[in-house]
């Protein structure tokens, strides 16, 4: 702070002991009487800005300088040459705190709507922390502080917040489709929402040195939508999670009640019982599905889809001509004996060749069995 020697300031210096202030000024209220050559002491996180008349003369670094001509040559023309370059001035100096304010908080007082893709019309509160810096001095003392003889970050951190979340609103908007895609983009719609927001704070002569998302939710009636439509992943339809609803019920129930009624008891040996049918018919439908879709290969006996016209592990061939009476190996239209045991194929001579497709047909047939064509 200032030091008053009897009529004049001869000592200007201050002290942020609070860790909030923005701006300072010497003297608090009212302009001060500044003596000519008086110290003022400029650290090395502040800047000293000197008025007169309500006008900024000059600006200071951190530092120690003395308020003379030579240092602001302007006070050439303002000095009383009648006191002898003595007279005290009437005027004022502002110390701004250029350090980084951390931990300044963010959030959606109300929540703001938002046209969800999958959800529909929705409801969304956000909050976060955002850190900021004073970059232009004189223009922010202009702008935001005006005569105030003290100005804190409470004082601005309230109209930064409402700017924020009106951003917030529109980017959300703009590059969001949907919250059940929302977990993973935090990061980016920080970065995407700082950007916006540098122009807006560059105005007031403010850096948003960082900003951050802690989180942003949905009503109770809408996490609880996303919970169900999550556990539809996990069953099949919607009878089943009603089961699932209906047993997690029971067991509320049986845990309240269980002890005076006699009912949680019943519950209690009911609910493993019905758990157990609900999950075994499930893997039971699955085995007979499977059963459905798979057959076994003529030739090593392995399960392969009943579709398949190779098996793809032995690479036999599954549609069957005519096989050998001896062994059961397929064999081709042509074959005259066995290619696995070497057996006559005598089964040639009791059949007809079919023309068409040539497949090989039993000597009463009179149409073939393979495409139905007459023999």
């Amino acid at each position: 702070m200032g030091t008053d020697n009897v009529f004049f300031l001869e000592n200007l210096e201050w002290f942020d002991e609070t860790g909030k202030e923005l701006v300072h000024r010497i003297p608090e209220k009212g302009s001060g009487e500044i003596k000519y050559g008086a110290q003022m002491t400029v650290r090395q996180s502040q800047a000293g800005v000197f008025f007169y008349k309500g006008k900024a003369i000059d600006a200071f670094g951190p530092g120690r300088h003395t308020l003379k001509t030579a240092n602001i040559p302007v006070l050439t023309k303002i000095v009383s040459i009648p006191w002898g370059m003595t007279s005290p001035l009437r005027a004022e100096v502002y110390f701004v705190n250029l350090k980084v304010f951390i931990d300044l908080k963010w959030g959606t007082r109300d929540p703001v709507a938002f046209r969800d893709s999958q959800l529909g019309l929705i409801r969304l509160r956000a909050f976060g922390m955002f850190n900021m810096q004073v970059v232009q001095p004189v223009l922010f003392i202009n702008r935001i502080v005006g005569t105030q003889g003290i100005f804190t970050t409470s004082e601005i951190e309230e109209y930064l917040n409402k700017v924020i979340v009106s951003r917030f609103n529109d980017y959300m908007g703009e590059t969001l489709d949907s919250i059940l895609n929302l977990p993973a983009k935090y990061e980016n719609i920080a970065e995407g929402l700082a950007k916006r927001l540098k122009t807006d704070f560059s105005h007031l002569g403010l850096g948003l040195a960082n900003l951050y998302i802690n989180s942003i939710t949905p009503p109770p009636e809408v996490q609880q939508a996303i919970d169900d439509k999550s556990r539809l992943g996990v069953f099949d339809d919607m009878n089943k999670l009603m089961q699932m609803k209906a047993a997690m019920a029971m067991e509320k129930a049986s845990e309240s009640e269980g002890a005076s009624t006699g009912m949680g008891a019943g519950l209690g040996v009911m609910l493993p019982a019905m758990f157990a049918r609900y999950f075994s018919t499930d893997e039971k439908q699955a085995r007979e599905d499977g059963a459905k879709e798979a057959t076994g290969c003529h030739e090593c006996g392995k399960s392969i889809p009943v579709d398949s016209k190779f098996c793809p592990y032995c690479g036999h061939q599954q549609l069957v001509f005519s096989q050998c009476r001896k062994c059961g190996k397929n064999l081709t239209p042509n074959a005259n004996f066995c290619p696995r045991c070497g057996h006559a194929a005598e089964e040639k001579e009791k059949s007809n060749i079919c023309k068409k497709c040539g497949g090989s047909n039993l000597s009463e047939s009179i149409f073939c069995n393979m495409c139905g064509e007459k023999l």
